[in-house]
């Protein structure tokens, strides 16, 4: 029997362990944390991604590596895999790690984004400024995730307060300046490359976001076919320039009918939750099928599919589980503001049947403003 070893013990952890486990594959997991959730379904190591005897504990008791994350540090996937098979292979994500490398990929592949600058001092940041203008985001390089390590700059006048925000860690993780993008909308593409380099994609999915963390999904997304082929063919660039294996997610903002690389995400991802009723083949699975070496599922959407993200606490299930496409899952997290603790996805033949689950799901849970951006799309 084989054993997939996860480095991050998260949620997606959680639903991996999950959907390999009709594939009789068992999992081991390494955290740093104890009550990480993804325990709750698999065995764990519990140690930092860096102790060494935790990671030769780990590497002994499993046939292939994967991420849950992509904050593990690279010398830690690097030493791993030397000794295992890791997909997606280190370089990916080291790539993902550093928003100044990953900028400089999408460009090299001549996938736009949106100005950026490195900025390592004071003196840099106000040189960039000047260059890029403003409004603008000052960003660190690397452990930034869900809105965190960020400084929005809407004049020249907070520089002073972005600098003493983030300036401190420039040192240790490196500063990154963007230009604002006054998108219309935000989009995902979710996709999977297998072993043998087979490619397939999810429909687009576009998002919402509330307070930088993802509010919402709907797939497939209202766009037009030559946006779709562009947002995929955006990916499938990258999935083969880093030679990738497993679930890869390329975040995109659109604006005027052209798209702009935001963010690259080395392993299954939150705006892809939906695949999981929605989708013939979930991305967990897939994404286990690609690290294994076997054929990749379908890809295709079932109908129309909407993601609600918990964040803080769980609302009461009884709305989402009377819908007859309601799906619930929660996490198995104590609540705590700003934590994502679990999701909902609802999935309905027609647009106009999603709208009105949404509406009564909106109403039921007081999440009027949740949803309605979705069922606006919906039309």
């Amino acid at each position: 029997m084989t054993t997939v070893g996860i480095l991050g013990g998260g949620q997606l952890a959680r639903m991996l362990a999950l959907s390999g486990a009709p594939l009789g594959l068992r999992f081991l997991v390494l955290d740093s944390a104890e009550d990480a959730c993804a325990g709750q379904f698999a065995p764990m190591v519990v140690g930092d991604y860096t102790d060494q005897a935790a990671l030769d504990q780990f590497a002994s008791n499993i046939d292939v590596a994967t991420f849950d994350f992509e904050n593990v540090p690279a010398e830690s996937a690097h030493w791993l895999a030397e000794r295992r098979p890791v997909f997606p292979s280190p370089r990916a994500l080291a790539v993902a790690q550093d928003r100044l490398a990953e900028k400089t990929l999408f460009l090299d592949l001549g996938i736009p984004v949106p100005d950026f600058a490195a900025i390592g001092t004071r003196e840099s940041l106000d040189a960039a400024l000047l260059k890029i203008g403003t409004p603008c985001i000052l960003k660190t390089r690397r452990l930034g995730y869900d809105g965190k390590g960020q400084f929005r700059i809407k004049t020249p006048a907070d520089a002073d307060a972005a600098w003493a925000a983030l300036g401190p860690q420039a040192d240790k993780v490196g500063l990154i300046l963007e230009g604002f993008v006054a998108f219309e909308r935000e989009l995902s593409v979710v996709a999977v490359r297998g072993r043998d380099g087979e490619f397939r994609a999810w429909p687009i999915t576009e998002n919402w976001h509330v307070d930088g963390v993802l509010s919402a999904s709907l797939a497939p997304a209202r766009v037009d076919d030559a946006l779709s082929a562009t947002a995929i063919g955006y990916a499938r660039k990258l999935a083969e320039a880093l030679d990738y294996v497993g679930v890869v997610a390329l975040e995109l903002f659109c604006r005027d009918g052209v798209l702009l690389a935001n963010e690259l995400a080395p392993r299954v991802h939150n705006s892809g939750h939906w695949t999981i009723e929605g989708s013939e083949t979930s991305q967990f699975q897939n994404h286990l099928r690609a690290v294994l070496g076997l054929p990749l599922g379908d890809t295709r959407v079932l109908g129309h599919a909407c993601m609600l993200n918990w964040i803080g606490a769980m609302p009461d299930a009884s709305a989402v589980l009377s819908e007859a496409g309601g799906h619930w899952h929660d996490y198995g997290k104590s609540s705590r503001e700003g934590r994502k603790v679990g999701h909902a996805t609802l999935r309905a033949d027609s647009t106009r049947e999603l709208a009105d689950a949404l509406r009564r799901v909106g109403d039921s849970l007081d999440r009027q403003e949740q949803v309605a951006p979705v069922i606006a799309r919906l039309g």
